[in-house]
């Protein structure tokens, strides 16, 4: 098991507070495992398990729980005389009829700490703002981040160089569930399948009672096959009347959002950064895990400018960072990254083999005139950074710890 330290260090000042904390991201992430992480955590300060209510909700332990009450009965049979202190898990709850009633019930009538999780951020977000406004705290939590997948692989290759594991990575992308099969690129690809396939039936077709199903996986592979590309919910429309499928723009923002829901994609709205507003025209969309774009349309390795560009926007939303595309003038930079008052600027490139690609690269972020980081993320292996601009080594900023 690894230990997750980016969520744990920011999960830590919320234990034992009165919020309800929420654990969201697509399935199998590692959100179970985290829930076990932070278990440890309060059995290392002296909590004895007997104080855990834990429950999984894909788990048989919970079929015969029909709605929210029957969990609340459940605590209550197995909790209900205690005086100290409840820590209570709950994990994929989206599924419990009545569940958000049940965790504000919850809330008032035990000392308790809960943490729930969820494969679906806009359903536990919309309702847990519904009932308890104020009251709880989310967090995403994504696949694993390449200094994650090197720390695994090593224990199966302990002698990977850090450039082979990164071509390994291109290739599998974060999920998890990896290293159980040892990295092995046909089983890995089978299970990465199987896992597109559960998304898009119990968090995308089921949820939201879509009929044409084959539409749905049309339109997510032409997502999935153009990612970081802008375009438009009508460009898309478009694109399948040209393969004979009619489906009307309003469609498109709807099934674009139930994915986005699902925590299958992230949307990067379009900022100018001149007018200091945010473009309502041509967003673009990243996948969760890369892996499973090689696994379900292949050609990663073709499309390498497109995937490193995935690799970096998931990397800075792993580090906290919200993250937009930034336009000045008629000049695009990749990534506008924020965290509180501080800003990022990114530029992303396969690579920089002349001066005319450096010079294009460079030429929007000298265009913003103020003093925040700005960097060019590449393949290159020897450093090009330039006036003032940073350039990193892909692999070299994936594995840098700390802020940038």
């Amino acid at each position: 098991m690894i230990i997750r330290h980016t969520y744990l260090d920011r999960i830590k000042p919320f234990i034992d507070k009165p919020l309800i904390k929420v654990l969201t991201g697509v399935r199998r992430s590692g959100k179970s495992v985290l829930l076990q992480q932070i278990q440890n955590l309060l059995l290392e300060k002296g909590v004895p398990a007997s104080h855990f209510y834990v429950i999984n909700f894909e788990s048989s332990e919970a079929l015969h729980f029909q709605n929210g009450t029957d969990l609340i009965q459940d605590i209550r049979q197995k909790h209900g005389e205690t005086k100290d202190k409840l820590y209570i898990f709950l994990d994929e709850i989206q599924d419990l009829s009545g569940w958000e009633k049940a965790v504000n019930a919850l809330r008032v009538d035990f000392d308790c700490d809960i943490y729930i999780t969820g494969s679906n951020s806009t359903l536990l977000s919309g309702e847990l703002a519904t009932h308890i406004a104020g009251r709880y705290v989310s967090f995403d939590v994504y696949p694993f981040s390449f200094m994650e997948f090197l720390e695994l692989l090593r224990k199966t290759d302990p002698g990977i160089s850090e450039q082979k594991a990164f071509e390994k990575y291109i290739k599998l992308g974060g999920m998890p569930f990896l290293h159980h099969i040892n990295f092995e690129e046909e089983p890995s690809k089978q299970y990465l399948e199987d896992l597109y396939a559960s998304v898009l039936i119990k968090d995308v077709v089921s949820r939201n009672n879509i009929r044409d199903a084959d539409l749905l996986q049309r339109l997510v592979l032409f997502l999935i096959s153009n990612i970081g590309n802008p375009f438009s919910a009508r460009s898309i429309s478009a694109y399948l009347k040209n393969e004979y499928r009619n489906i009307a723009p309003e469609t498109v923002i709807n099934y674009i959002k139930a994915c986005v829901d699902a925590c299958l994609f992230y949307p990067a709205k379009r900022q100018d950064l001149v007018g200091k507003k945010v473009l309502q025209i041509d967003e673009k969309y990243y996948l969760v895990d890369h892996g499973i774009r090689q696994a379900i349309y292949g050609e990663n390795e073709r499309d390498i400018h497109l995937v490193l560009e995935n690799i970096v926007y998931m990397e800075l939303l792993r580090r906290g960072y919200k993250v937009s595309v930034g336009r000045i003038g008629d000049k695009e930079i990749d990534f506008v990254a924020q965290d509180g008052y501080q800003r990022l600027y990114v530029q992303v490139s396969y690579l920089m083999a002349d001066e005319a690609t450096l010079e294009r690269e460079i030429r929007p972020l000298l265009l913003v005139q103020d003093n925040y980081p700005k960097l060019i993320i590449s393949m290159d292996p020897i450093n090009r950074s330039t006036q003032g601009i940073q350039h990193f080594p892909i692999v070299e900023f994936l594995l840098r710890s700390g802020t940038l």
